[in-house]
């Protein structure tokens, strides 16, 4: 076995999404994993790959179950909106060493601001300028002018790899009329890379 990748999930919450990519578990063995009180203190599968992982979120409780059920290595709870704390420090130098970053349906709720530095310092890298990927989605057709902006940081520091977007869920009633002509929510799925010194 190699070295271990960093392994970061930005804006991981309770870790449904390192689940899924990290230990391979499919939606239903998501769901059965938080089916009871007990399941869901373990996770019920092992790591595909060698990693250490890192989440990063503002929610102390979902970071404290991540750790204490095995999802995270290490977790930072920080607002990421405030950037001169402590706390953001330690994002920096977490996203310098990251191979992998992953965001899902997050980056929409950070500054500009924020998601420029923090792709920024991805993009820079480690002092080695290792391979990196940042692997990000956005949900089509809500705050689309923000999700433009984003993919504008993103292209700005890092290479394009590709994408693809797929129907993720039928629109409630209520977004339906607030986005008139929309039936369906596109999940749209990026992917980025270093770029070569």
């Amino acid at each position: 076995m190699g070295k271990k990748l960093n392994f970061v999930d930005l804006c991981c919450c309770f870790g449904n999404t390192t689940m899924a990519t990290i230990y391979g578990m499919p939606y239903e063995a998501i769901r059965e994993n938080w089916s009871d009180e007990t399941k869901c203190r373990t996770i019920q599968a092992t790591r595909r790959i060698p990693v250490n992982v890192t989440g990063i979120d503002i929610s102390l409780p979902a970071l404290d179950y991540g750790i204490s059920a095995g999802l995270y290595d290490e977790a930072i709870c920080a607002n990421l909106n405030e950037r001169n704390t402590a706390e953001f420090e330690k994002v920096e130098r977490v996203m310098a060493d990251a191979d992998i970053l992953l965001s899902t349906a997050a980056l929409v709720y950070l500054d500009l601001e924020t998601v420029d530095t923090i792709i920024e310092c991805f993009a820079n890298g480690a002092s080695e300028k290792k391979e990196g990927y940042v692997i990000v989605n956005f949900l089509n057709p809500f705050a689309l002018e923000k999700a433009d902006e984003t993919k504008k940081i993103l292209l700005k520091y890092l290479d394009f790899v590709g994408s693809r977007a797929t129907r993720h869920r039928r629109m409630s009633e209520l977004e339906q009329s607030n986005y008139p002509g929309e039936e369906w929510v596109l999940l749209e799925l990026w992917v980025l890379k270093r770029r070569s010194p």
